[in-house]
C-alpha cells in the first residue's frame, strides 16, 4: 500500500513539475538597460535604451493675463475689442503647457535630428450671439481657439527632420531672425518676419566661422498670405471693418522662395533675408467664365543686427530689424497681427457720434476686369535688454510700420469708400495708407532658476491718413452694438498690460 501511494504521488509530482517547467517557472530575465547620459549634444540628452539615439525632453508651463484687451499679446484693434463698449473684454487669460522632444543620431552622413514642439492651451473666450436686445452679447460662450482638446486646444509648433544640411517639415522660416518679432518683448510687433514656424524644404550651407547661407521653399498658406482684395466686391459692412473688398485668394500655385545669409559671431549677429511670394487670385465673379487677373510675384527683403557683450552689463543685447515688402505684406505685418483695423473712440466733432480709426492690409487689390496692384509696406523694430543682476531684467522696445497703396489702388479703394460710406471730404480726402506703431517695456524677475514672473506695458497707435475732420456714415453694426450714424475718421491708440508667470523645464 505504501509502495502504491508513493508511486501515485511521485507520478503527480512529475507531471506537476513538467507543467511548471513549461509554463510557470520564471525564465532568466535579460539584463536591465539603464538610461545613460548622452554627452554628444549638450546637457539634458539621454540615450534611448537599446539604441544609439539620444533624446531630450523640455518645455514650459505658462500662465498669462492681459488687461484692456482680449487678444493675447495684441492690441484691441478690431471687432468687439476695437468697439470699446460693454461688449469688449477688459481682461483675458491663457494657460499653456508646452512639450519639446529633440532626438539626435550620429550617422556616416552626419547627425540626423528630429524636433517637435506640442502645446496644450486654454484661453479665455468671450460671450457672443444675439442677446435679448438683438445685439451681440449675452447668450453663448465661445473660446477663441479651435481644435478642442478637453475644452482647450492642441497646437503643433514644430515638427521637422534635419539631415545632411536639409530641413524637412514645420520649422522656423529661414527669412526670420532668431528673435523674430520679439527683440525685447512678448507683445506682438510689426517690422520683421514672424515667429510662427512653417512647412518647408530648406538647405543650409555652413562655411565655418559662423557664416552660413540657406535656401528654402516654404508654404505660404498659413502664415505668409495677406488679403487679395477684389474692390468691386466691397460693401459698406466690410469697409466699416477695414476690409477694402472681397477677399479673392485662389489656390496655391507656388511656395514662397527664401534665401538667407547669416553671420553669427561672439560680438553678435548680422542677417540678410529675401523672399519671393506669388499672389494668385481667384475669379472676378462666381463662375470661371467671369475671368481673372494674372498672377503677380511680390517680394520682401530684411536686414537684421544683434549686438552682444554691451558695456552696460553682462548678457545685455540690442536687436534691430528692418524690412521692406512689395506684394508680400505678411513679412512685415506678421501672421499673429490683424489685417483689418477698426478702433472706436471719442470725438469733439459736431454731428459725429464717435470717432473711428480704420485701416486695411493687403498683398494686392484689383477690380473686375483689371490686374492686381501690389501693396508696399516697410517697417522696423528694435529692443534693448538689460540685466540688472542675476534675478532682474528689463527690456525696452519699439516698432513702426507703414502701408502704402499706389495711385491706381487708391483710386479703386477710394471709389468704393466714397460710394459706400459717404466720405465727407470726397476723393480728395481719401487715403487708405496708414502707419502702425508700438512702444513698450518689460521687466522680469527670476527668483529661482527657470521660474520667471514678468510684467509688460505697451502703447499702440494706429495712424490713419484720411483727411483731418473727415466723416463717414456707417450702417448699423449689430455685432458691435454700433448704431448707423456719422463717425469722425481719427487716429486711435491703446494701452495694454501683460502679466506672466512661466516655469521652464
Amino acid at each position: 500500500m505504501k509502495l502504491t501511494k508513493s508511486l501515485i504521488l511521485g507520478s503527480a509530482a512529475m507531471f506537476a513539475g513538467a507543467g511548471a517547467q513549461a509554463a510557470d517557472l520564471p525564465v532568466k530575465a535579460k539584463a536591465v538597460e539603464y538610461v545613460k547620459i548622452c554627452t554628444l549634444y549638450g546637457a539634458g540628452f539621454y540615450y534611448v535604451p537599446g539604441t544609439d539615439t539620444c533624446i531630450k525632453l523640455g518645455g514650459y508651463l505658462r500662465v498669462d493675463t492681459v488687461l484692456n484687451t482680449s487678444v493675447d499679446f495684441d492690441a484691441p484693434s478690431r471687432g468687439v475689442d476695437g468697439a470699446r463698449n460693454r461688449l469688449s473684454n477688459y481682461y483675458s487669460a491663457r494657460s499653456r503647457q508646452d512639450l519639446q522632444i529633440d532626438t539626435r543620431t550620429a550617422t556616416e552622413y552626419g547627425v540626423v535630428r528630429t524636433f517637435s514642439e506640442l502645446v496644450f492651451t486654454w484661453t479665455t473666450g468671450t460671450y457672443s450671439g444675439a442677446g435679448t436686445t438683438g445685439v451681440n452679447g449675452s447668450t453663448a460662450y465661445t473660446s477663441s481657439l479651435g481644435s478642442a482638446v478637453a475644452t482647450g486646444s492642441l497646437g503643433v509648433y514644430y515638427a521637422f527632420i534635419q539631415f545632411a544640411g536639409f530641413t524637412f517639415g514645420k520649422a522656423e522660416s529661414q527669412f526670420r531672425t532668431p528673435w523674430a518679432q520679439y527683440p525685447a518683448n512678448s507683445f506682438e510687433l510689426p517690422g520683421s518676419g514672424g515667429w510662427d514656424p512653417v512647412n518647408q524644404v530648406s538647405y543650409t550651407a555652413d562655411f565655418g566661422q559662423g557664416v552660413s547661407a540657406t535656401f528654402s521653399a516654404q508654404d505660404q498658406v498659413p502664415n505668409y498670405q495677406s488679403n487679395i482684395w477684389n474692390v468691386s466686391g466691397a460693401t459698406a459692412a466690410s469697409l466699416a471693418t477695414g476690409a477694402y473688398g472681397a477677399n479673392d485668394i485662389g489656390g496655391s500655385r507656388a511656395p514662397d522662395l527664401v534665401a538667407r545669409l547669416r553671420v553669427d559671431q561672439a560680438w553678435g549677429l548680422f542677417q540678410a533675408s529675401v523672399a519671393a511670394h506669388n499672389n494668385h487670385a481667384a475669379y472676378y465673379g462666381v463662375a470661371e467664365t467671369t475671368g481673372h487677373p494674372t498672377d503677380k510675384w511680390g517680394w520682401a527683403g530684411q536686414l537684421a543686427l544683434s549686438i552682444k557683450n554691451l558695456p552696460t552689463g553682462p548678457g545685455d543685447t540690442i536687436n534691430l530689424t528692418g524690412v521692406y515688402t512689395n506684394g508680400a505684406s505678411r513679412y512685415n505685418f506678421q501672421d499673429y497681427m490683424s489685417t483689418t483695423y477698426a478702433m472706436y473712440g471719442g470725438t469733439g466733432l459736431a454731428g459725429a457720434y464717435q470717432s473711428l480709426g480704420i485701416a486695411g492690409l493687403s498683398d494686392s487689390v484689383f477690380v473686375t476686369g483689371a490686374g492686381q496692384e501690389l501693396t508696399t509696406t516697410y517697417g522696423f523694430n528694435g529692443g534693448y535688454n538689460h540685466n540688472w543682476d542675476p534675478y532682474w531684467t528689463t527690456g525696452v522696445y519699439g516698432a513702426w510700420a507703414a502701408v502704402r497703396y499706389n495711385s491706381t489702388a487708391k483710386g479703386y479703394i477710394c471709389g468704393a469708400f466714397v460710394a459706400n460710406l459717404a466720405l465727407s471730404s470726397g476723393l480728395a480726402g481719401c487715403n487708405p495708407d496708414f502707419n502702425y506703431a508700438v512702444v513698450g517695456t518689460r521687466t522680469a524677475w527670476t527668483p529661482v532658476k527657470n521660474l520667471t514672473f514678468s510684467g509688460e506695458l505697451s502703447y499702440m497707435m494706429l495712424d490713419q491718413k484720411y483727411a483731418s475732420g473727415s466723416t463717414v456714415t456707417l450702417p448699423l453694426q449689430s455685432g458691435l452694438a454700433k448704431p448707423a450714424a456719422v463717425y469722425e475718421l481719427k487716429n486711435q491708440s491703446s494701452v495694454q498690460l501683460l502679466l506672466r508667470v512661466q516655469r521652464n523645464f
